[in-house]
């Protein structure tokens, strides 16, 4: 694709799929006038470097927080600024939110007294994930069973059967489940609770 005329100094660069998962090449957008400047035909290093060599009147390159686009604004333009784009730290912010949540959850429970579940409150669905959500916290449980009583994560691996990964991520406190259950718990039998904010099935996108 041709470049746009018109000079442009604040750049937005992100990857895009001419076939998903098979090839992908590289957009380039003017952030004032808001439209395509250019598409090249990959997102290799040399590829955007060449092109924003060209064009040394870019001021700012908007990017994602991949390397790769990092390294040619660097080559290319170093006295450019790099910002993150709007969509990743969206993502990054909302992830981080999540994670202070969920490690928080049980606490945010029982301080406001959401502790107890009516089944008859539930829809087929919520019934279903909670009790996922109850299986999750069984397994947390045991391993942290074992854990407390110091047995080596390997050990603890194979008496539990489950991955490597999913122990070290409850040992670590890296694992505490969400159920969108809790969206209808409540105090007393016939009063639902008002809704929690379920962080278990969110999207960033």
């Amino acid at each position: 694709m041709k470049s746009a005329s018109g000079t442009y100094r604040n750049t937005h660069i992100d990857d895009w799929a001419f076939r998903r998962s098979h090839r992908y090449g590289t957009i380039v957008c003017d952030l004032e006038r808001r439209r395509i400047v250019t598409l090249l035909p990959d997102r290799e290093v040399a590829t955007v470097e060449a092109w924003l060599a060209d064009h040394p009147q870019i001021e700012t390159v908007s990017r994602d927080r991949g390397g790769g686009y990092g390294e040619a604004t660097a080559k290319a333009l170093p006295e450019a600024v790099q910002v993150a784009d709007l969509w990743h730290l969206m993502e990054n912010t909302s992830a981080a939110f999540l994670d202070a949540v969920r490690k928080s959850m049980r606490t945010i429970r029982t301080a406001i007294g959401a502790t107890t579940i009516n089944p008859d409150l539930l829809t087929y669905a919520e019934k279903l994930q909670y009790e996922g959500y109850l299986r999750r916290e069984e397994t947390n449980a045991a391993i942290m069973g074992l854990a407390s009583e110091d047995i080596p994560i390997k050990e603890i691996v194979r008496r539990t059967g489950h991955s490597r990964k999913l122990v070290r991520q409850v040992v670590r406190g890296q694992r505490t489940d969400i159920s969108s259950a809790s969206a209808r718990v409540h105090s007393k039998p016939g009063c639902p609770h008002p809704r929690i904010v379920t962080a278990d099935r969110s999207t960033t996108g």
